[in-house]
């Protein structure tokens, strides 16, 4: 038997050529392919880790805020790499077990404490989209810990400051003299509940 008979197959798709059927079958199958490239493109991936250096002059938020600082007590730096390995935003953390008004505030609640809210007090991008990437990253972090049960902001009294958090998903907890605090919600949705109860169960994970 021929397997491979470069004439049979050639007049094959000859006789097939401009087939109503077949001709219809290709077209809904390029269809579906241009379909399922824009629905399931890629995402990119985003690593979220902690930073012990950086230029903090760099910061357009609160750059007199030394490194000493941002490393200090129950503090911590975290950059989110993007999938070509760049550094694409950086946002610095105070844990306290209040909702500081002040940064003063901020540096006294988190002093020999492990608080269990995470006080965002400055984000910057470095690359376009990165902010909102890194804050969708430390709301995920956040959400898995089993210290932390809050995510809060010590933003800056500004308008940029303010729809920068709105947009990306958080509520207006309070604006104090020089600060505005934003609240991440990440109680577990009801499905997540249920998911979690079923794990108590069954004794998963």
């Amino acid at each position: 038997m021929d397997i491979l008979n470069k004439e049979k197959l050639k007049q094959v798709l000859e006789r097939w050529k401009g087939h109503p059927s077949i001709t219809d079958l290709f077209e809904r199958f390029d269809k579906l392919q241009t379909y399922t490239k824009k629905k399931f493109e890629k995402k990119p991936k985003y690593e979220l880790f902690e930073l012990h250096d950086i230029d903090s002059t760099e910061d357009p938020v609160r750059p007199e805020l030394n490194l000493a600082f941002r490393i200090d007590h129950n503090r911590k730096i975290f950059g989110l790499k993007d999938e070509v390995g760049d550094i694409c935003a950086i946002m610095c953390f105070a844990f306290t077990n209040e909702v500081p008004k002040t940064v003063e505030e901020m540096d006294e609640l988190s002093k020999g404490v492990q608080g269990n809210i995470a006080i965002a007090y400055t984000v910057w991008a470095k690359k376009r989209g990165g902010g909102k990437h890194m804050v969708n990253e430390v709301y995920k972090m956040v959400k898995s810990s089993n210290r932390l049960n809050r995510l809060v902001t010590l933003s800056p009294l500004t308008e940029m400051a303010r729809r920068f958090h709105i947009k990306n998903g958080a509520k207006e907890l309070q604006v104090n003299e020089t600060t505005q605090n934003f609240e991440y919600d990440i109680a577990l949705e009801d499905w997540e509940k249920a998911l979690e109860k079923a794990k108590r169960f069954f004794k998963i994970g």
